[in-house]
């Protein structure tokens, strides 16, 4: 079913899933959904090689990013991620690299999505018809269900965990998207997709610790 179509991003796929597919309302807010994306955007670079973290134990995300290999991967947002990294000096913390590079990051992955033909915007009306929105949703059905029956399939034991799929488990983990997979024990799914995450290597368990760190302080300030 899923092999004529195309893996995504993990960024991509992040914020489909963080999204309702027939309202195209976020799940989340929409900063800590950027923030998980920005995650999602350093751990395919890790994952690919190019960029990777020092390996000093510094704890709580203060780990430096460094060029690994530079070497673009020939996508706008990931080699925008590769120069900031280049051209960084001293090189970038992981939890400063994150909220600096989320600040925008939402809007580009979404303009990306529609430029790719996989989001579409439309208008609905609200408050009686009165008020007018905007809105994204996507093109088909297909492309939030694989990335969600992938998941699925993990939660359940049904599939080995690949890279992407269990780094995309601890990032819905941490931004609590699990109770949109759509299983019975969101508590129990949650608990499993973290297990699975605490698996992969040390720099994505790092960066999804990272996120997890700054969705935290976002809900803190939130409540100050």
């Amino acid at each position: 079913m899923t092999a004529s179509i195309p893996q995504l991003p993990l960024r991509d796929e992040l914020f489909l899933l963080g999204h309702n597919d027939d309202t195209g309302q976020p799940h989340v807010h929409r900063q800590a959904l950027a923030f998980g994306m920005a995650g999602a955007v350093l751990i395919d670079l890790v994952l690919a090689g190019r960029i990777a973290l020092d390996d000093d134990g510094r704890p709580g995300g203060q780990q430096r990013l460094w060029l690994h290999l530079d070497r673009p991967v020939g996508d706008l947002i990931a080699d925008t991620a590769i120069a900031s990294v280049r051209y960084a000096n001293p090189a970038p913390a992981l939890r400063g690299w994150l909220a600096w590079f989320a600040d925008d990051l939402y809007e580009r992955t979404r303009a990306g999505l529609h430029a790719g033909g996989i989001l579409h915007r439309t208008s609905r009306r609200r408050l009686g018809g009165l008020a007018r929105t905007e809105v994204y949703l996507t093109t088909h059905s297909k492309w939030a269900v694989v990335a969600r029956s992938r998941l699925r399939y993990l939660a359940a034991g049904r599939e080995p965990p690949d890279n992407h799929t269990a780094a995309l488990a601890g990032l819905v983990a941490v931004l609590g998207l699990a109770t949109h997979l759509y299983l019975d024990d969101t508590a129990a799914v949650t608990g499993q997709l973290r297990a699975i995450a605490e698996q992969h290597h040390r720099p994505v368990r790092e960066i999804t610790a990272a996120v997890d760190a700054a969705v935290g302080d976002l809900a803190t300030a939130a409540y100050r």
